[in-house]
């Protein structure tokens, strides 16, 4: 490369300095010029090539037969055809010679053709072409050149990532050590990513080794003549795909800035949505019969309609979307993405519903089948409730959507929730006392409400007992248990202290030689189990 570079410049310059400081050049005659002799000059131009045009292109013909090694001055050939002269070198064409040439001359034109040929063979056959051996060794020591280039810049890049490992790695050591130390994380998971990163930095290093090594390959082979070709096929092979790149790239700014237009129109415009949304969440913005919150999950929806049609608007203009291939790739994803989430698409849209069915929001207890708990999370495919135990069920939206949920918490603040519970006594207890001792029962508990007051209702009169039922109202619903706990207490404390008990279905009015069933403490004073009694005539 760099032999055949200054060729080029000394052949441009003795055409030029020919040009103008020959006697014989003026603006119709042009030099022939080799290894900067002038050999003879041509007067015409050649089927619309101009005089200096046609005169440049011999020139560099013949003076990159100059470099070739194995030169046979014997190969030039003198050919007639078609009423033009040839002289070529093995097939390579040098220069043609026309009857308007021979004219310009004064001579005839097979004389001057072969006055031009004698004086080329003579020219390569000077002494100062034969050596063409001293070029070749120029060339020899260009190549020993580059490859000693070569080899310091590949070991100035080993040497310098040696130093960048070693500090990059010291460097992470200490970072790494630091997070050990504060996060408490275990000594073999920071010392994992060590040799990640080593191997990260002798990635770069043979990359940057193969693109040396590949870029010196052009150099080292445009050397020579005979393997310039493959310098041009190895500079082909990266100028190819980035010329194409870079003329695709250009092609494509037009629907690149029309995608960026309705990208930036779409983004916009949720934006507007976005902020509608939030204040009617908030509450700043009331319209009436939509509920605050069906904001949120109407942007969301509003947002994938707008992107999907964003999608559908700008797929004309995306690289290769007219071809077979990413047509059929996108056919096969729909094929699959129909499939493989019938499940999810049912849970999705059941999603949806229950959004605007409202049947329950987050931190509502609710019931779904057998799980009992608070909502603590809601989207398109499951709903999240955690019991009162901690555990997080989760329940898709389908299932919820095709069951009934109950929901204790959508009445609690406004008209209370009603807590109830049964006992069973028998009939020989007046129904007035028992209605009394409920009622003082639900009052002494905690989180149920004095107003409205709680009521008995006598749900069951069975063959051996009555099924009394308090009924009281709450507005914590999330102390249910708490507070069904303390009722039942409570009620076993008051027919306690009533010296009642509660033991039906299986116990008699009359027991004969049974205690009573409650606890010591709340006998009577000298209180004696009763005896057996036998009636009947003797």
């Amino acid at each position: 490369m760099p032999t055949k570079f200054i060729s080029t410049l000394l052949l441009l310059f003795f055409t030029f300095s020919g040009s103008v400081f020959s006697q014989k050049a003026d603006s119709t005659a042009s030099p022939i010029i080799l290894k900067g002799d002038t050999l003879f000059y041509i007067y015409n131009g050649f089927e619309g090539v101009s005089i200096r045009e046609r005169a440049t292109i011999i020139n560099e013909r013949i003076n990159n037969l100059s470099n070739v090694v194995d030169f046979n001055s014997d190969s030039l050939k003198l050919d007639e055809s078609n009423n033009i002269s040839r002289i070529t070198y093995k097939n390579q064409l040098l220069l043609m010679v026309s009857d308007a040439d021979a004219q310009k001359v004064g001579s005839k034109r097979i004389q001057l053709a072969t006055q031009y040929y004698e004086t080329l063979k003579s020219a390569f056959n000077d002494s100062s072409f034969q050596g063409s051996l001293t070029n070749l060794g120029v060339q020899i020591l260009e190549v020993f050149g580059v490859i000693f280039i070569l080899g310091a810049l590949i070991y100035f890049t080993n040497k310098l990532f040696r130093f960048l490992k070693h500090r990059l790695l010291a460097l992470f050591e200490e970072k790494l050590e630091t997070i050990r130390i504060r996060k408490g994380i275990s000594v073999s998971y920071t010392k994992r990513i060590l040799p990640l990163i080593s191997g990260f930095l002798n990635a770069i290093r043979l990359l940057l080794i193969i693109i040396l090594i590949y870029l010196a390959l052009p150099v080292l082979f445009s050397i020579f003549p005979w393997t310039e070709p493959i310098a041009d096929r190895l500079i082909g092979y990266v100028l190819t795909p980035l010329r194409n790149v870079l003329s695709a790239l250009i092609k494509y700014i037009p629907n690149l800035l029309t995608i960026i237009v309705i990208y930036l129109i779409t983004r916009y415009f949720i934006k507007i949505v976005r902020f509608f949304a939030e204040e009617i969440a908030a509450g700043t913005l009331k319209i009436n019969q939509f509920y605050p919150d069906w904001a949120m999950p109407t942007y969301n929806i509003i947002r994938f309609l707008m992107y999907a049609f964003m999608f559908v608007v700008i797929f004309p203009y995306l690289p290769g979307s007219d071809t077979k291939i990413f047509q059929g790739v996108t056919v096969f994803l729909g094929v699959l993405f129909s499939l493989g989430s019938s499940s999810a698409i049912a849970n999705i849209v059941s999603g949806v519903v229950l959004t605007y069915m409202r049947p329950f929001k987050i931190g509502d207890r609710v019931k779904i089948g057998d799980a009992m708990g608070d909502v603590i999370e809601k989207n398109l495919l499951v709903t999240r409730v955690r019991t009162i135990k901690n555990e997080d069920i989760t329940v898709p939206n389908s299932t919820i959507l095709s069951n009934y949920s109950i929901n204790y918490s959508s009445s609690a603040k406004d008209i209370g929730l009603i807590l109830h519970t049964t006992i069973t006594l028998t009939y020989d207890t007046p129904w007035h006392q028992i209605n009394k001792l409920m009622i003082n029962a639900a009052i002494k508990t905690t989180n149920i409400l004095q107003s409205p007051e709680p009521f008995v209702l006598q749900t069951a009169l069975n063959d051996f007992y009555v099924s009394y039922e308090i009924n009281a109202y709450t507005n914590a619903p999330q102390q249910m248990a708490v507070t069904y706990s303390e009722l039942h207490k409570n009620l076993q404390d008051v027919f306690n202290e009533a010296g009642l008990e509660i033991m039906s279905p299986h116990v008699f009015a009359v027991r004969d030689g049974n205690s009573i069933q409650i606890p010591d403490s709340y006998k009577p004073e000298g209180y004696k189990k009763p005896g057996i009694t036998i009636e009947g005539k003797i």
